[in-house]
């Protein structure tokens, strides 16, 4: 059976061939232009597989995943290691306009290998954190840490830190954005219908910038997180300049960036004059990480 897709005007139908060489105009079901469904299953997932596997690792009886055994935090990462870049596949299909495949492609493979290298390390790291480990102080001025025996076993903890915090995160999340930039490059559009954010969008907003925040500030990328934003920007100003303006989708994306950009000067202005916390990220940007302040100002106090 054959099939040839015919377009004219507003109307889709799908034109198709009977075994017997009749054709039958079957109309095409129109997709609600903004995806919903998409958008609330990212942050649906990203809020339960990513931010919530740490605190199901930490809150979890011991006695259900034995320190040399996969936590529950674990099974989370395998999870969302396999349901994110699929959801980022279907996101890219939706796209009003072709996308370079092979850059789509690549960025896939790039993200699942970051983020299992990553999830390696964090198990890891997060049962260290249950044996005393404090986040807030680095790798030799930890308690559990400085006193191994040979010395040389410190190294190979360092080796795990770089792992889990830079080389992890760094696999994990430039193809992560390199993909989200890609798809936001597609969504602009003249009809001004398309033009506005649904009340679900509206809804979604918080919860989707609220997490954007915990990426940024817990995997330590704001440069990173800052250029891609000053890219979305950038590519407002040079589509406004043709007359076309993001649509509903690339709306609730740039506006969810947006949002994080002001929660994660809060989260700065807030832990500013912390001196710990300072000693911890020096340099020229400096963000801490909520499980830093966790660890610091929260777990003492419990």
């Amino acid at each position: 059976m054959q099939s040839v897709r015919k377009r004219g005007g507003n109307d889709s139908t799908i034109q198709t061939s009977t075994p017997g060489g009749l054709k039958q105009n079957v109309p095409q079901q129109k997709r609600p232009h903004f995806h919903f469904d998409l958008w609330f299953c990212l942050t649906l997932q990203n809020w339960i597989l990513d931010f919530g596997r740490p605190i199901a690792m930490i809150t979890l009886p011991l006695e259900w995943f034995p320190l040399n055994k996969p936590s529950a935090g674990d099974y989370f990462h395998m999870a969302y290691n396999v349901i994110t870049p699929f959801l980022m596949l279907k996101l890219i299909e939706r796209s009003p306009r072709a996308l370079p495949r092979s850059a789509v492609y690549l960025c896939i493979i790039t993200f699942v290998m970051g983020a299992s290298i990553h999830l390696v390390g964090d198990s890891i790291n997060h049962r260290l954190i249950l044996s005393g480990y404090q986040l807030h102080l680095s790798v030799r001025e930890n308690p559990i840490i400085k006193d191994l025996k040979p010395a040389s076993l410190i190294d190979s903890f360092e080796l795990l830190y770089y792992y889990d915090e830079h080389l992890g995160h760094l696999m994990w999340y430039i193809p992560f954005f390199i993909i989200l930039f890609i798809y936001f490059t597609g969504c602009f559009t003249k009809a001004e219908e398309q033009k506005r954010l649904p009340v679900s969008g509206c809804l979604l907003l918080g919860p989707s910038s609220l997490y954007y925040w915990y990426l940024v500030t817990e995997g330590q990328i704001t440069e990173l997180f800052l250029l891609t934003f000053l890219a979305m920007v950038i590519m407002v100003i040079h589509q406004h300049r043709k007359g076309l303006s993001p649509d509903s989708n690339g709306l609730f994306l740039f506006c969810s960036f947006s949002v994080t950009v002001l929660l994660v000067a809060l989260w700065v202005v807030y832990l500013w004059n912390d001196p710990v916390l300072r000693n911890k990220y020096p340099g020229l940007i400096y963000v801490p990480e909520p499980w830093s302040y966790y660890t610091l100002h929260v777990k003492q106090n419990l």
